[in-house]
């Protein structure tokens, strides 16, 4: 057995193990370590296929971002997860038969599966010669699709700067920041030293 199959095996199995210990661990932090640990594989899995850009993404948005995002959101909300297990209880039969479900289209899916006799030589055509997939696909976004990918740039502005516009709320009975005057302040004026003797009150 050589080194590329005892790596995709090992990443394989870890990344199948980590995602049942997801679903089926009791904490809710470990299932987001857990999480964390089937991103770092399937991460590895990328690598191993030649796609190192996709590999990175992976590991700097979906485990530097995401699953850090859900780790501080658990560890800060006070949520009753005993509750939650009780109303999931509910609905099992129903998650269980969309399981069944899914498994049965996979099924299907697989087994009328058939590759192409062209795919390899296409797959091979889309990268040029002496080319790592990177530098293609850096070249494939910033000149040949460069407008598309300058436009939805401009469309994910919009949407977040429209979101920020529908979101904020100026409240008068909320005590908001000012930094002009908290750098403005004098600090003379700003403590008041009072004498206390002993035995007295202020």
């Amino acid at each position: 057995m050589s080194v590329m199959v005892f790596a995709f095996y090992l990443f394989a199995i870890t990344v199948v193990a980590a995602g049942l210990m997801v679903v089926l661990a009791r904490n809710p932090v470990h299932s987001v370590l857990w999480l964390i640990l089937a991103f770092l594989s399937s991460a590895g899995l990328f690598v191993l296929l030649g796609a190192e850009f996709v590999a990175m993404l992976l590991v700097i948005v979906y485990v530097g971002a995401v699953a850090v995002l859900f780790l501080f959101v658990v560890m800060m909300l006070d949520v009753d997860f005993a509750e939650l297990k009780g109303e999931m209880a509910r609905y099992m039969p129903l998650g269980l038969l969309i399981g069944v479900v899914i498994l049965m289209q996979l099924g299907i899916a697989f087994g009328s599966w058939q590759t192409a006799e062209t795919a390899e030589a296409m797959r091979g055509a889309a990268t040029p010669e002496g080319v790592q997939n990177t530098a293609a696909l850096g070249l494939l976004i910033y000149d040949k699709y460069i407008l598309l990918f300058q436009l939805a740039g401009l469309i994910l502005l919009v949407a977040m700067i429209g979101a920020i516009v529908l979101t904020l709320r100026h409240r008068k009975d909320v005590k908001r920041q000012n930094v002009l005057h908290q750098m403005w302040r004098d600090p003379a004026k700003a403590m008041e030293l009072k004498d206390v003797k002993p035995g007295q009150g202020l």
